[in-house]
């Protein structure tokens, strides 16, 4: 763990009150936009002011803001009532503040709440860095945007609750992390009755869906597998350090699994041929291979019918390790649920035949003149089906 992520984590934990959020070229003015500072939602009034702000009536106060453990702002924390306007906003941080640029869209930005006039801010930049801290907390990344579950409490939906109870009443440790993921999507499509339709047209929203679902599922787990430990002193630090160590290495190495084996299940029931983990040249393997490997080896397959997909939920360092994983496929995919990136980044994967795919309602978080090139979830499988309905059959029977 790094030093910035441990600071924002256990100043997170002190905390009276936490949120984080993603930031996004509105923020930064990429979009064209001049927002004034940072847009608090509703839902994490609590952050800014004891009580609710009140509709025609502006209200602010002067906070000081610590960042990154080492610069101090003296802010300001407004509520807009006044007029059509209804919102929150953390404005003021003075000339020269470092992370309102480009290439700061896509960061991790965490403020806490110590007293009613002193808060700490962080923006964690690296993949590695805002894995460990949504890993620590147990977030979703579409679980941003708004106050912080500090204390780590479960809050269930009811039409769901008995369902998650249920499949982890049938284990006494943490299954396999493809049975945790279909567990998860089993739930979720009996408790909202999704159909077989809405998988094939509604694929974005039904994998963030399946993605916030074992989120939640997890944390049922971890209480029940470590609730006899926790409820006792630890022999010595040691032991306390490996407890922990597990639980945060579990959570990240689970979240990059289950989003493949989400997508592997709705590629499925949209009757896409594919092969996780093909190798391809230099025993390299891909995340998805469209149609398959053999397709793939077979130099008399056009290329231009290989389609290469990538999966990672946060990618402003990693989308590289995608370019070099098909030497035959000159444009690669990457699905990700990071929520905007910067121009300058951008910009490099276009150079680099990179195109992203997202989740349709994320598109709006990323610059406006790239967000045309961008595709959806449910864009992806379109292209991918109208490559793969025009080859010959025998090239899809495997």
């Amino acid at each position: 763990m790094s030093e910035i992520s441990s600071l924002a984590i256990n100043s997170v934990r002190q905390s009276k009150a936490a949120w984080c959020r993603f930031i996004t070229g509105n923020d930064t003015g990429s979009t064209g936009s001049h927002q004034a500072g940072f847009y608090i939602p509703k839902c994490a009034s609590t952050l800014l002011f004891d009580k609710p702000g009140k509709k025609g009536e502006n209200k602010e106060k002067t906070v000081k803001i610590k960042w990154q453990n080492d610069f101090t702002t003296e802010s300001c924390m407004k509520y807009y009532g006044q007029g059509t306007r209804n919102e929150y906003r953390i404005t003021r941080f003075g000339h020269g503040f470092p992370f309102l640029q480009d290439d700061n869209v896509g960061d991790l930005l965490i403020i806490a709440k110590f007293t009613e006039e002193d808060y700490v801010g962080y923006v964690l930049s690296s993949d590695e860095d805002i894995d460990e801290f949504f890993a620590y907390f147990n977030l979703a990344p579409d679980e941003t945007n708004q106050l912080i579950d500090v204390a780590g409490t479960i809050k269930p939906d009811e039409k769901i609750a008995h369902l998650l109870q249920t499949f982890i009443s049938h284990f006494s440790n943490f299954p396999e992390t493809k049975q945790m993921a279909q567990g998860a999507r089993d739930c979720y499509n009996k408790a909202y009755n999704v159909t077989e339709s809405e998988l094939k047209t509604s694929p974005d929203k039904i994998l963030l869906n399946w993605v916030d679902t074992e989120y939640r599922l997890f944390k049922y787990m971890e209480e029940k597998v470590y609730a006899d430990m926790i409820s006792h002193p630890f022999e010595s630090v040691d032991t306390f350090v490996q407890v922990a160590n597990e639980v945060l290495n579990r959570r990240k190495s689970r979240a990059g699994k289950s989003l493949e084996h989400h997508l592997a299940n709705i590629f499925t029931h949209n009757k896409l041929v594919f092969e996780e983990q093909a190798i391809t040249e230099d025993k390299k393997k891909p995340d998805f291979l469209f149609p398959n490997s053999e397709c793939y080896h077979n130099m008399q397959f056009p290329a231009e019918n290989l389609i290469v997909l990538g999966a990672k939920t946060t990618c402003k360092d990693r989308w590289r390790q995608v370019l070099n994983e098909a030497d035959r496929v000159e444009v690669k995919y990457l699905f990700t649920l990071q929520q905007g990136i910067s121009k300058n980044q951008l910009k490099e994967m276009k150079d680099s035949h990179l195109t992203l795919v997202v989740p349709h309602k994320y598109i709006t978080d990323f610059p406006t003149e790239y967000q045309s090139e961008i595709k959806d979830l449910a864009g992806f499988i379109h292209m991918v089906r109208e490559s793969q309905e025009h080859l010959p059959k025998y090239y899809l029977l495997h």
